[in-house]
């Protein structure tokens, strides 16, 4: 499982009307037909997005944001007339691998839940552009029930539709949660228990991921001048 997002560079607005998170909901369809990623969560916020998605081949997260985040920027800038203003996003888009078991359901809450801890929305559900929404929904146009058969249950069976879910996604999250999610998407971390962390870590070069933070202390090993 993996844990995406981008966010936007500077203080660029990416979705300033429904018409616009409209667009990038088209594209994430166009996207899907490209290349059939299993997608569990996902959330749009009007400077940066969040999915969590479970890959059947090993390039598929790479090819399906690639062609999202590129085709996004380019008719996001055609459309304001703005080509050649520089980069609309920070980067390509970044991804940390998410432990199955309790993990998926922790970052599929955050995602869930983030326009609810923005202030956005009194009940994570009201938030139009995300999967909890898109999940309650009964009576679905065209374009509501391509997104909505893009969803997949995930590893765990189908968690994300069992009775209490949505409840779930409204209780606070823990502060030990709220830090792993937070070490997660600011270092670059891998998102899972110790030992499945450690083994991550090994194997992926990501020892900087859990290094402490701050300048080394400039003490030097003993015997040394």
């Amino acid at each position: 499982m993996y844990h995406v997002l981008n966010r936007a560079a500077g203080r660029i607005t990416l979705f300033r009307s429904p018409e616009d998170y409209a667009a990038f909901a088209r594209i994430m369809v166009e996207a899907h037909a490209r290349v059939p990623l299993r997608i569990v969560s996902w959330c749009l916020m009007k400077n940066h997005w969040h999915f969590v998605v479970w890959p059947r081949g090993e390039q598929d997260v790479t090819n399906y944001f690639r062609f999202l985040t590129h085709t996004h920027a380019m008719r996001w800038r055609v459309a304001r007339g703005t080509v050649g203003w520089g980069p609309l996003y920070q980067g390509r888009f970044k991804s940390f691998p998410v432990q199955s078991g309790s993990h998926v359901p922790m970052v599929c809450r955050y995602v869930e839940r983030n326009a609810l801890t923005a202030g956005v929305v009194k009940r994570a559900e009201d938030w139009r552009w995300g999967s909890l929404w898109l999940r309650r929904q009964k009576q679905m146009d065209e374009p509501t029930r391509a997104l909505r058969e893009m969803l997949s249950a995930g590893p765990a069976g189908r968690w994300p539709e069992l009775k209490g879910w949505t409840q779930t996604v409204n209780r606070l999250q823990t502060k030990g949660e709220l830090a792993q999610l937070e070490a997660s998407e600011t270092r670059g971390r891998p998102l899972g228990d110790e030992a499945w962390l450690g083994k991550m870590v090994r194997q992926g070069g990501l020892e900087h991921t859990v290094r402490p933070e701050g300048r080394p202390s400039g003490k030097r090993p003993a015997g040394r001048v």
